[in-house]
């Protein structure tokens, strides 16, 4: 059971180690892009590939494709970033229980958005946690977990591809053990819990507030979606890249403190500056700094404010 394209090299890795794949759940097609076209998930294309059963619920609470799986009877579900929160009844079908390909190295950031929190946090490490599902979300039991290293060039998006692999690996060492019973879980620390929750549309606004590291964190945590946002006398920019300068200010966080051909810097809190480097206008395609102040950003100047 799985969605994105991080969920593609572990059901590709199960089909290779010769487990035998009865039914592929994921979410139903969606219309994707400015023109909206109906497209399949990846793990859908990666499936179909296979010639494997490819159920696709709405919501899978008391679906008609649930039904299906109560037929099938699995011996084991294992879900990679399904995106959907599996009910009780599921859970209970499958002789040896479900297993999830968890995004972190819990019991921190449950929920559905650990990659992005990781990297927003500044962590220095994520990892992948291969768990026992209960009825509370990612509250069940660890298997096995893996540790990887976040860096400053990271982004959501490179994070996924290599904690796809992380787990894809982990999961094929861990799963023979147990399914031979050899491995049991062993219980999450309460204490430790954090929470992950799907990105809100405030959490996507820059605050200038924030030192510069910190707002690079946002950016590079939001990128390549939802993708964090600034305002500039009412219009919207999209950020998609900045660079933490190694110089200081006296400026009010959110004050456009350079403007060259070349170069747009901001004021951010407690005296720190960074450089815009990509970004996207709105109404405009995403672009160079460069690109854009040459272009539909001439009028910017030293002074002015983002918010």
């Amino acid at each position: 059971m799985g969605t994105p394209a991080f969920s593609v090299p572990i059901l590709e890795s199960l089909i290779e180690a010769d487990y035998e794949i009865v039914a592929v759940v994921t979410q139903p097609d969606r219309p994707v892009g400015r023109k909206k076209i109906i497209t399949p998930t990846p793990v859908k294309e990666a499936a179909v590939k296979h010639d494997l059963l490819v159920l696709q619920p709405e919501k899978i609470s008391g679906s008609p494709e649930m039904e299906k799986i109560k037929e099938l009877a699995p011996d084991l579900l294992i879900t990679a970033a399904f995106g959907q929160f599996l009910p009780e009844k599921l859970l209970q079908v499958p002789k040896l229980g479900a297993i999830n390909v968890h995004a972190s190295l819990l019991p921190k950031y449950r929920g559905g958005a650990p990659v992005h929190y990781s990297i927003m946090a500044g962590d220095a490490e994520t990892g992948v946690t291969i768990m026992e599902m209960i009825k509370k979300m990612d509250a069940g039991g660890i298997f096995s977990q893996q540790k990887i290293a976040i860096t400053k060039q990271d982004d959501v998006g490179t994070m996924f591809e290599k904690l796809s692999l992380v787990g894809r690996d982990l999961l094929l060492e861990t799963l023979p053990k147990i399914i031979s019973g050899e491995l049991k879980p062993v219980p999450q620390n309460e204490a430790e819990v954090t929470f992950s929750p799907n990105i809100s549309r405030e959490q996507e606004a820059i605050d200038w507030n924030k030192t510069a590291e910190a707002v690079d964190n946002q950016v590079r945590g939001m990128h390549p979606w939802p993708v964090a946002f600034t305002t500039f006398e009412g219009a919207r920019w999209k950020i998609y890249h900045v660079t933490p300068l190694d110089e200081q200010t006296t400026e009010l966080p959110g004050t456009i403190i350079a403007r060259t051909k070349k170069a747009l810097h901001i004021a951010c809190g407690q005296g720190t500056v960074l450089a815009i480097d990509e970004l996207q206008p709105a109404g405009k395609a995403k672009q160079t700094v460069q690109a854009f102040l040459n272009g539909s950003g001439q009028a910017i100047t030293e002074g002015q404010q983002v918010k």
